[in-house]
């Protein structure tokens, strides 16, 4: 009698166990600073719908700050490696693995406001690049602005020569097509390279006025012309995604994909407001190119963008079909 109460009550101990055994918390790894507006605006409702949809076994931890390691290129590794679960990330800091997503950055191909819709009607098209993570969710930012410490940009002249950070080699060449110098550098080295003059400027989104503090660096942000818009991902280290079930990474790949809308309206509505404050700054200027710097600037672009583009066929990218993909609805 004694023994089968045991037996009863070990089953019943077991049975009260297995949902903590089976529950898991994923690591989500991201280099930008604990304030900025993706922690609320992205990765908690993330979280959230993965948590509600697990019923409490899978939930999402976040790290920001470079709380997992150091080093925004080292995103990718992370998630290949395991050290985060999920990490979030910019394709243009390893260009080399991704070189058909990056062609989705270049002056033209996109349109802010409907980019990321683009992007998931042909993510098939990007398979090949993603096969050592999970890719949960790819999005664009806002355009890329020019920002400068000191120099304001008012023709294409006035670029030429200065050393202006950009975020890939992509936008390096259209860079260097307008006149600048580029220089390759993650967004959370540009504060300090801007304020000791190791940069004359940079490329980037206005949401990095506030993000990562530039606005205390920048005189001058120059607009107006067509300009490359940058890409994030949201990648899951594989191991990790193959120990959930079925259906449990269907709701991780949904709320992925659901984060990339989320992610990609967040900057764009966030972008116009960022700049409209640096403008009303007293000190500050927003340069609005006028049409005829506008046609040299853009002329010097759609060249580049040629340029890419052959260079990438070339190398057995089928690019053109894949601009053209994201081009025509």
């Amino acid at each position: 009698m004694l023994k089968r109460t045991l037996t009863a009550a070990v089953a019943a101990a077991l049975v009260m166990m297995a949902p903590l055994a089976s529950a898991r918390d994923l690591k989500l790894a991201d280099f930008q600073p604990p304030s900025h507006f993706v922690v609320e605006d992205v990765y908690k409702p993330f979280a959230e719908a993965i948590e509600t949809a697990t019923g409490g076994e899978i939930t999402v931890s976040i790290f920001m700050g470079g709380e997992l390691g150091p080093g925004p290129a080292e995103q990718y590794n992370r998630a290949v490696d395991g050290v985060a679960d999920i990490a979030f990330g910019l394709p243009g800091y390893t260009a080399s693995i991704f070189p058909k997503t990056l062609l989705t950055e270049l002056p033209g191909v996109i349109s802010p406001e409907t980019g990321t819709e683009r992007i998931i009607a042909n993510i098939d098209m990007l398979s090949d690049e993603y096969r050592r993570v999970v890719l949960l969710g790819l999005w664009n930012n806002a355009p890329n602005l020019l920002f400068t410490a000191e120099k304001p940009v008012r023709t294409m002249e006035d670029l030429k020569g200065l050393k202006i950070r950009v975020p890939s080699r992509n936008a390096g060449v259209v860079v260097e097509a307008w006149g600048g110098t580029p220089v390759s550098m993650p967004a959370s080295e540009i504060y300090n390279a801007m304020q000791t003059g190791v940069l004359d400027g940079a490329l980037i989104d206005a949401t990095a006025l506030t993000a990562f503090r530039l606005a205390e660096v920048t005189k001058y942000v120059t607009t107006g012309m067509d300009t490359t818009i940058s890409e994030f991902f949201l990648l899951m280290n594989r191991d990790s995604f193959r120990d959930l079930s079925d259906e449990q990474q269907k709701i991780v790949l949904d709320a992925g994909r659901e984060a990339a809308i989320r992610g990609g309206k967040a900057w764009v509505s966030k972008a116009d407001s960022i700049l409209a404050d640096f403008a009303s700054d007293e000190g500050k200027e927003h340069i609005q190119l006028s049409a005829d710097e506008v046609a040299k600037f853009n002329e010097a672009s759609a060249a580049a963008v040629e340029r890419i583009v052959e260079e990438a066929e070339a190398n057995g990218i089928e690019a053109r079909a894949y601009v053209e993909a994201l081009r025509n609805d």
